[in-house]
């Protein structure tokens, strides 16, 4: 894998505490230790919209399927539901006791599933008006850092050093102990794996239904900061942030490092995100966010992409 760093945007909003893409790669939110979301071309440094109205720092978001609606968490306990063209909240859900670190939507962006440092994960109906979760997950024993979604199953990390996966077709939970506390969980795109970054500096890959531990990417170092990790889209590279500033790569069957880029001298690189059909990653560091790629990407982007 080659890239280069095809963009760089000061989102002007704080310390970024997280960068999502939207769901077709066209867009991206960053989250901003000044209590603000914005959306932005990320291609064109262009900032669209900033939505305002979390009582402290944004830690984590998500755009719907159709682009349409962004859900975002807060360490002010609450989870809000926002209308993107208007930059309006639409709801907002307070039932969680303590910050609320993660949150995603279902496939079909009917539900919200947040995740928080009171220990629980809660499921909340977007197109009821009822206010109170419809299910709450307390199996964790220590305060969730990560939740993913996929279509049926929702994966939970946590500082007690356990990934939960859910079935919600048959109502079944599985546990598998990982032995340090969990920064970041992702599934693979082929849904087989499980990717886990723990705070003892590695990142581990599991097999999703034995639990066997198939792989380790090790050299980076997270120590005990939320350090994100996750799969390029053709599985083939593992990917990391790191305590140093670089995004660390290794090949996933063997495990050897790849390559290192360096975002930031020596300041944590805290959150990435892959692009969900390209060879492009988003790597957020201290105030900035970088976009890694390759120049004939950013002038296909930058054809397609419509910002009116």
């Amino acid at each position: 894998m080659d890239l280069e760093c095809i963009n760089t945007i000061d989102c002007n909003q704080g310390a970024i505490r997280a960068v999502r893409f939207n769901v077709d790669g066209a867009y991206c939110l960053t989250c901003g230790s000044d209590k603000k979301l914005k959306l932005w071309n990320p291609y064109k440094s262009l900032c669209l919209k900033t939505y305002g109205g979390h009582g402290n720092e944004v830690l984590d978001a998500a755009g719907s399927c159709d682009s349409g609606q962004i859900i975002s968490c807060s360490s002010d306990k609450s989870v809000i539901l926002w209308d993107v063209s208007t930059g309006q909240p639409l709801r907002r859900f307070r039932g969680h006791a303590s910050t609320v670190s993660s949150v995603k939507f279902n496939e079909e962006s009917t539900l919200a599933i947040s995740g928080s440092h009171d220990n629980t994960v809660m499921i909340w109906d977007l197109k009821s008006r009822r206010n109170e979760p419809v299910q709450t997950l307390n199996d964790a024993k220590d305060c969730i850092s990560s939740v993913q979604v996929t279509d049926y199953e929702i994966l939970t990390g946590s500082i007690d050093c356990s990934i939960r996966r859910y079935d919600i077709r048959n109502g079944q939970m599985f546990s598998d102990f990982i032995g340090a506390a969990i920064t970041s969980v992702n599934i693979t795109n082929d849904g087989q794996c499980i990717l886990v970054s723990t705070a003892d500096n590695s990142v581990k890959l599991f097999d999703k239904i034995t639990g066997e531990m198939l792989s380790e990417y090790i050299g980076h170092k997270t120590e005990d900061i939320n350090v994100e990790s996750s799969v390029m889209a053709n599985d083939s590279i593992v990917i990391s942030g790191s305590i140093t500033g670089e995004m660390w790569c290794w090949d996933l069957v063997s495990g050897k490092v790849i390559k290192r880029y360096e975002h930031t001298f020596r300041k944590v690189l805290n959150s990435l995100c892959v692009h969900p059909r390209k060879d492009i990653v988003m790597t957020a560091s201290v105030h900035t966010v970088k976009v890694w790629g390759k120049p004939s990407d950013l002038q296909v982007l930058n054809s397609i992409v419509n910002d009116d």
